[in-house]
């Protein structure tokens, strides 16, 4: 039944059009801003999982960088700490070596004092960034290394070391004096060695240290992109597909625009009976 009050072809079609303009804006959005999930309002849980996990990638980048920082700090005392190490060694081999009759132990004194000073210069330059891991009495250093969920709460983990003395180290050997009679050699060769041997924990311990920070840091790097690789495939749109979907609904506009059209025409018809 024809109507001039009523145009059910009309209203079909232009629901239609609706519905395919609203289905093309939303892939021209997604395929403008890459994102099939731009907020609460398209999957709440998809939303809110991804935005957790945006901030604790954004969390670990930041960390690493901060133990980037820590990690030049310790690499830094551990190359003032291997080189006092071979500048014990050499002391501690003239300290031998003056054991020996027939030698001018002032010379060889000469030599330590040499050694001492350069022991000094090392130790006053194995600072990164102002931080100094070796210029005074050792203490517990913590770094935070990540953050945890474990069970549904937040959390931050962290790493311990400690800095290291070399300073008494160096104040220990330069007051060793082989041209001073009131002690053995014996006993000073004593000190040499285990001031050689407190110089080798050192380095060896801030060795570690530094293995453990790039071994961190490797972790953190290859975590913040399993994060990333997984928000994408939760929220990032399949370009190939929306752009599949954009055609598709750019040709169902162009029908749907003709089907309102005809449509429209329909009361026209009406009036050619009354002719």
């Amino acid at each position: 039944m024809s109507s001039i009050l009523t145009n059910n072809s009309a209203m079909v079609a232009l629901a239609t059009l609706n519905d395919v303009n609203r289905g093309l804006n939303e892939t021209q959005s997604r395929v403008s801003t890459g994102l099939q999930i731009r907020s609460g309002k398209e999957n709440a849980a998809y939303f809110a999982i991804s935005e957790t996990m945006k901030g604790d990638s954004g969390m670990f980048k930041a960390i690493n960088e901060g133990m980037t920082a820590t990690k030049n700090s310790v690499a830094t005392a551990r190359l003032g700490a291997e080189t006092v190490k071979d500048l014990a060694n050499q002391m501690v081999e003239r300290i031998a070596f003056a054991q020996s009759d027939g030698i001018n132990k002032a010379d060889v004194q000469t030599e330590l004092d040499a050694l001492a000073d350069n022991m000094q210069s090392a130790i006053d330059q194995a600072t990164f960034n102002g931080d100094d891991l070796v210029g005074g009495a050792a203490a517990a250093v913590t770094v935070v290394t990540g953050v945890s969920r474990a069970s549904g709460s937040f959390a931050t983990t962290s790493i311990t070391f400690n800095s290291v003395d070399l300073q008494a180290i160096q104040t220990a050997l330069a007051a060793v004096d082989v041209t001073d009679t009131t002690t053995t050699m014996a006993a000073k060769l004593a000190v040499g060695e285990g001031q050689l041997a407190a110089s080798i924990t050192a380095a060896t311990s801030l060795g570690v240290t530094e293995n453990t920070l790039e071994g961190q840091m490797q972790f953190l790097d290859s975590l913040t992109d399993t994060l990333d690789s997984g928000v994408s495939s939760m929220v990032d749109a399949d370009m190939e597909e929306e752009a599949a979907r954009l055609q598709a609904y750019q040709v169902q506009q162009q029908l749907a625009t003709q089907s309102l059209s005809i449509a429209n025409q329909a009361p026209q018809n009406i009036l050619s009976l009354f002719r």
